[in-house]
């Protein structure tokens, strides 16, 4: 399928009115995740509470890509200090400035909408945007740890690892969380470890 950048519209969202956009957000998140590595089994309920520090912090921001009239694209990004504790415990416990980092959070396209820029111009619209206050100083953001022999990985997979150092991020595996959800496979939530990868401004 041939796809056209004209065919693509934009929008662009801070605090409060991401609320405005959660539906088709849950939708998006939920049918991207559910595909290695993060084999997440997402309910448009759960999503809906998990997004709501989005609309609460002033600064958070979202850019969305549409096509059809349908979100096809998004991502997000919020100050580390106005995100929930379990993301912001690495760097706290490391003895970092937290009011220094912006997070950026998902970065998700529907498949046939890759290879066309947009996760260049996604990295673009967030960077910019944490540079606009003029008071942040790294970017970073977190990738689901799975094992390498993992039954549902695909055997075609190839992991974002080469992209995001192309953009300038480093992981940083001393940095970690872990977050629950339930797997497609799974009956039950279990922890999932994710690891960190951060950026100077």
């Amino acid at each position: 399928m041939s796809i056209e950048k004209n065919a693509f519209s934009y929008i662009t969202k801070k605090g409060a009115e991401i609320a405005s956009v959660f539906e088709d957000l849950a939708e998006l998140r939920i049918r991207v995740f559910r595909d290695f590595p993060y084999l997440y089994e997402g309910s448009v309920a759960y999503e809906k509470e998990y997004l709501k520090v989005y609309s609460q912090s002033e600064r958070a921001f979202l850019f969305a890509v549409y096509a059809n009239n349908k979100m096809v694209g998004a991502t997000t990004c919020i100050p580390l200090s106005d995100e929930t504790s379990e993301v912001r415990l690495p760097f706290e416990t490391a003895g970092f400035d937290i009011d220094t980092f912006f997070y950026f959070g998902e970065s998700i396209l529907i498949p046939e909408y890759r290879g066309l820029g947009l996760g260049h111009r996604f990295f673009d619209e967030r960077e910019a945007h944490a540079r606009s206050f003029g008071t942040f100083k790294t970017t970073c953001f977190c990738a689901v740890e799975r094992e390498e022999k993992h039954p549902l990985k695909p055997e075609n997979y190839r992991p974002n690892d080469v992209f995001w150092q192309k953009r300038g991020y480093q992981k940083e595996p001393s940095l970690q969380c872990t977050f629950e959800w339930q797997d497609i496979n799974e009956s039950v939530s279990t922890a999932k470890t994710m690891i960190y990868w951060t950026k100077d401004l």
